[in-house]
């Protein structure tokens, strides 16, 4: 995984220096820069959101390149085969500009059949959600010819990805599934939020999160689920960590970084294009044999 320079610390991060003993200033440099990027996230995000409340256009899929041109096909090269298409889906009251920056970095390493996925921030199932994502995935397989595809989920979006994973037999059309931030086993923040039934199911012990930690036998899908040790929306921390005995899961711990952040930091967006390509020891697992592989990314 790739490890990035932040930028060099602001004033008010000079004066915790010279005020707090070296242990506590790691760590409050740390939260500081993290929320000082959370903030800008923020603010550049709400600036971003009104571009992405409707529906993206659906297009063809990507033209090859005439021969003679840049990047033809050379005749001595065996053919190689397309990566599957890409579904990116969106958190809790948020939309796919989200993935403004995720979608450049895909598109310039290759990853150009990429759609998002708007779900109605009046959605209050996350069954519906997820039935609504299995219908998308399958025009997409009917317009690309494709068998399969990769999801990208941010938050809430990896929750509803897992459930149609999981629960709705996705397994068949999902052959790796990206989390990001995602409540697996529930989270306990911003209670006054419960207002919202779809909150009520991202809670510990809900209907959702108990039929997600039944039995997945042979479930074919690989998991890959980035969590956050600075993520202010998970509590416990611990909850974006996937673990289920039937499943094939990689748990990826992020340092430096908070929630917002990780479908922006491009060291993150690093770490999704290795786990589509399928770098890391769950991917070469036999389908059905369960696999935990822990990774870290350090953002500092």
């Amino acid at each position: 995984m790739q490890v990035t320079r932040a930028l060099e610390p602001l004033l008010p991060l000079r004066l915790c220096r010279r005020l707090l003993p070296g242990g506590l200033m790691g760590l409050s440099a740390t939260l500081l820069k993290a929320t000082a990027l959370e903030i800008a996230i923020l603010t550049g995000h709400l600036l971003l959101y009104p571009s992405g409340i409707t529906q993206e256009r659906r297009g063809g899929t990507p033209a090859l390149p005439a021969r003679g041109t840049e990047g033809a096909e050379d005749p001595a090269r065996l053919p190689t085969q397309a990566p599957p298409p890409v579904v990116l889906l969106h958190g809790f009251i948020d939309n796919r500009s989200v993935f403004v920056l995720l979608r450049r970095s895909l598109a310039q390493h290759g990853r150009h059949r990429v759609e998002s996925l708007n779900y109605s921030p009046l959605t209050c199932d996350i069954r519906i959600a997820a039935e609504l994502l299995g219908r998308h995935i399958e025009q997409i397989c009917q317009r690309t010819g494709s068998s399969q595809v990769d999801v990208v989920g941010h938050s809430l979006g990896g929750l509803i990805a897992r459930y149609y994973v999981q629960r709705l037999g996705g397994d068949t059309r999902v052959r790796t599934l990206v989390m990001l931030g995602t409540p697996h086993s529930g989270t306990r923040v911003a209670p006054l939020a419960n207002a919202h039934p779809i909150v009520r199911q991202m809670r510990p012990g809900s209907e959702v999160i108990e039929e997600l930690s039944r039995p997945a036998p042979g479930c074919r899908t690989r998991f890959v689920s980035f969590w956050s040790d600075l993520d202010h929306l998970m509590a416990p921390l611990e909850t974006a960590r996937l673990d289920h005995p039937d499943l094939l899961t990689e748990n990826v711990r992020v340092s430096g970084i908070g929630h917002l952040a990780l479908p922006v930091h491009p060291a993150v967006a690093t770490g999704i294009r290795q786990a589509l390509d399928g770098d890391g020891t769950a991917a070469d697992a036999t389908p059905g044999t369960p696999v935990a592989h822990t990774g870290d990314l350090t953002v500092a």
